[in-house]
């Protein structure tokens, strides 16, 4: 058994998500790609993919030693180009993945960035309003909004956002601008449940928290139509800074009880390489980080 290929093909059959997937990849049967994962758990004893009708998941020593192949390839891979005088040029399928706004705020013109630097390199975009699997999904970079739990996943903290209240200045002129709270149960309410929020309010009063359990008039599964509504003049939204940032700027919106807010939550830029990483994700990272730091819309 070649130890390297045997590596790569299991890492293949994780990232694409099955072993025909791979198979296509690797322009080989789908039995081969089998064979050569059964191969490599005999090898080792241990059990590295559970495999069903429908999906091939990673056991628990499969999910360790998958990280060790991916990072043992990409030291490989990093050798050879380096020793072919081509270390300096990224390529290959970057995955990312981010919330659905930021990536196409924010994320989009780091990605177009990246690939008209790096001709040979490709990527996909992931922008979903939920957390993703890195190892489960096959990513290699991900937008985190939120305070990060401890984990093996490396993050870069590449700024900051803020939970705000907003509405339009026409709306507040007709209803009054609310200078505490409790004044939010005397206004029309916008909820979106793609915010980054609880149904419940939670605001500070000083080290005191508040909750507000507001009654929204309009409920709403997206950021971008509550954004809307307040830019219509119906009511008050809770969204992130980064979400309304282009309005506040140019008068459209205004921020409410600023006064009222709770902490900032970090931005971080988290992948699962370790100092081992690839070029291909390095060099994003080194875009992104620049590019993301020195938005003044994130601070």
């Amino acid at each position: 058994m070649d130890r390297i290929q045997a590596m790569t093909t299991f890492v293949t059959v994780v990232e694409t998500g099955g072993f025909a997937s791979a198979a296509r990849k690797l322009d080989v049967s789908p039995s081969v790609v089998s064979r050569v994962v059964t191969e490599l758990e005999e090898y080792l004893g241990v059990r590295l993919l559970t495999r069903t009708t429908r999906v091939v998941r990673l056991t628990d020593a499969g999910s360790g030693y998958f990280e060790d192949c991916r990072r043992i390839i990409g030291e490989i891979e990093t050798a050879d180009l380096s020793a072919t005088g081509t270390h300096s040029s990224p390529r290959g399928l970057l995955a990312i993945t981010a919330p659905v706004m930021f990536g196409r705020l924010h994320v989009t013109p780091v990605v177009l960035d990246y690939l008209r630097r790096y001709p040979e390199a490709d990527a996909s975009c992931w922008f979903v309003d939920r957390v993703v699997n890195l190892v489960d999904e096959g990513i290699d970079v991900a937008v985190r909004i939120a305070q990060l739990p401890d984990s093996s996943l490396q993050a870069i903290n590449v700024g900051r956002v803020r939970r705000v209240l907003c509405a339009s200045p026409a709306y507040l002129e007709a209803h009054g601008t609310p200078r505490h709270p409790d004044d939010l149960a005397e206004h029309v309410v916008i909820a979106s449940t793609g915010a980054s929020t609880p149904p419940e309010w939670r605001l500070f009063d000083g080290e005191r928290q508040v909750t507000v359990r507001a009654h929204p008039r309009l409920t709403t599964t997206t950021n971008d139509s509550a954004i809307a509504a307040a830019l219509a003049d119906f009511g008050i939204a809770r969204l992130l800074s980064y979400q309304v940032a282009q309005h506040v700027n140019e008068g459209r919106l205004a921020i409410v009880l600023p006064e009222f807010e709770p902490p900032p939550l970090p931005i971080h830029l988290v992948h699962r390489e370790g100092r081992h990483v690839t070029q291909k994700v390095r060099a994003f990272l080194d875009l992104a980080v620049t590019t993301l730091r020195s938005d003044t819309s994130l601070r």
